[in-house]
């Protein structure tokens, strides 16, 4: 692991915010924290950028720089009357890096910014601002990137390019991510691992994909005269117009497809619906 917190406690008030919790990351691996608000994400993610000491447990970063993790809590801190080059250069002399010209063009062209903007950051979309914060993180080659809610208050394509910004940088740099969300569609899309957490406490992990079948026992299907089928009849089924909402598991949905096919009825969308509660309940090992 790159990055890891080991049996993390804190309390503020005699209120444990965070309960005896555990989390990892691999160079190259996006993880994703799932929780509602208040649940402990932005205490955790505090704790592993050093921000806040933790009343147990302890954080390791496997890491040769000099700065071995960067990231974004509650948002990214600009000067919002500067340019975006006057901000990188004065995070990047205050970091002690190259803050030439052209040390910067590449900075901002990794995140995907344009060059050209010489405006005040204030006049920056949301997402643009995003990912100046990134290229700020990002100073100095840290080998781990910390995101606390990177897609809230984005718009759908805000969010998509975000996204496929953080894909990126895992990949072609091996960065190990870590990021915060209370939306499970977006940590779904680009997560290897997937932790929950809940009221302080870590209740579930895993491989992302695998925890989501595990705990998906809906599926919403959709085809022509899908209301005239036999095979549903074996199934808990709720009709809504050209749609079945099926109570199934992810491992008998093939053979239904297949009952379907057989009977002449050929789906147009099959859409997994996951059960949060249960997702929310299991407990970890």
């Amino acid at each position: 692991m790159i990055i890891s917190g080991n049996d993390l406690s804190k309390s503020y008030n005699q209120r444990k915010v965070l309960d005896h919790v555990s989390i990892g990351c691999d160079a190259g691996e996006i993880c994703g924290l799932l929780g509602a608000n208040g649940a402990g994400k932005t205490t955790l993610f505090k704790i592993l950028l050093g921000l806040v000491t933790p009343d147990t447990g302890t954080v390791t970063v496997r890491s040769a720089s000099n700065k071995k993790i960067g990231g974004i809590i509650e948002g990214p801190a600009l000067y919002e009357y500067l340019n975006a080059y006057e901000n990188l250069k004065i995070f990047g002399s205050i970091q002690g890096v190259d803050v030439s010209k052209k040390a910067l063009q590449q900075c901002l062209e990794s995140v995907g910014l344009p060059q050209d903007r010489l405006d005040p950051v204030r006049n920056f979309s949301l997402g643009m601002k995003q990912r100046l914060g990134i290229a700020i993180a990002l100073l100095n080659n840290p080998a781990c990137l910390v995101l606390d809610e990177p897609f809230s208050g984005l718009d759908p394509l805000g969010v998509a390019a975000l996204r496929n910004l953080v894909v990126d940088l895992a990949a072609q740099h091996q960065l190990a991510i870590i990021l915060s969300s209370h939306i499970i569609e977006e940590l779904s899309k680009i997560c290897h691992t997937l932790y929950v957490i809940k009221e302080g406490r870590m209740v579930n992990q895993g491989p992302a994909q695998e925890l989501i079948t595990n705990n998906t026992t809906t599926y919403t299907i959709c085809a022509d005269n899908i209301e005239n089928s036999l095979a549903l009849k074996a199934y808990e089924t709720r009709f809504k117009g050209s749609c079945a909402h099926i109570h199934i598991t992810a491992d008998r949905v093939p053979e239904l497809i297949f009952q379907l096919h057989e009977e002449g009825i050929y789906i147009s969308s099959c859409v997994p619906e996951l059960n949060m509660e249960k997702l929310f309940e299991t407990t970890a090992p």
